[in-house]
């Protein structure tokens, strides 16, 4: 069944235009971390998509406070909508002139590594999660999330994509093209990931040619 019919049968005074809504989820985000137990980097990812552009997206961070003690409210839900706004954190950003890289923990190579020192970043944080990695953007602790390989799938990137847009923040691949998210698109982000929250001229600019060129859309 599709998700038009289920929500028709669940919501039948619901009015559905087209059959252009697509839902990408991801139900563990940061596999690898979870299994090593670094719960932070935890999330669950429901990204809406309607005619191939992400306009809803959830995170939901299970574990989030879970070694802030027994006191401590465990779990919160960010969510946003384009147009609307994103709710469930306070937005904060990296001081400025302060040039602070997020990229992957667990799936670096040559492309990744090269791309980040392009950068010039004053830190670069080594953390698992897509999700994790918008979060530390809109809460101020990075500056850009680089990812210059292929590896990650639009249910990776279409919550979080949402999320950021929602507070001014850009997300593309790493030649500036923006992300599709209709039902019949190739999974697999293949030319990477660019996104911040400020300044995304200023890394898109930074981005070598020897890389885009190594990395097809």
């Amino acid at each position: 069944m599709s998700i038009c019919s289920s929500l028709a049968r669940k919501f039948p005074k619901l009015t559905i235009i087209g059959e252009e809504l697509v839902v990408w989820v991801d139900p563990l985000d940061g596999t690898k971390e979870y299994t090593e137990g670094l719960l932070d980097n935890v999330t669950v990812l429901i990204g809406i998509a309607y005619e191939g552009k992400a306009i809803a997206g959830v995170i939901n961070q299970p574990y989030y406070n879970y070694e802030a003690g027994p006191d401590a409210v465990l779990g919160r839900t960010i969510w946003g909508v384009l147009g609307l706004g994103a709710f469930g954190f306070q937005l904060k950003e990296v001081p400025a002139g302060k040039h602070i890289i997020t990229t992957t923990r667990s799936h670096s190579n040559k492309l990744v590594t090269d791309c980040v020192a392009a950068m010039n970043p004053d830190a670069v944080l080594r953390v698992g999660g897509a999700g994790n990695k918008i979060i530390q953007l809109i809460e101020g602790k990075a500056s850009a999330y680089v990812f210059a390989s292929p590896g990650c799938k639009k249910w990776d990137t279409c919550a979080p994509e949402v999320i950021l847009h929602a507070v001014g923040g850009k997300l593309t691949d790493i030649h500036g093209n923006v992300l599709q998210y209709h039902k019949d698109v190739k999974h697999m982000n293949s030319a990477g990931v660019l996104a911040t929250l400020r300044n995304y001229d200023y890394y898109a600019s930074r981005v070598p040619e020897s890389i885009k060129n190594a990395l097809v859309p």
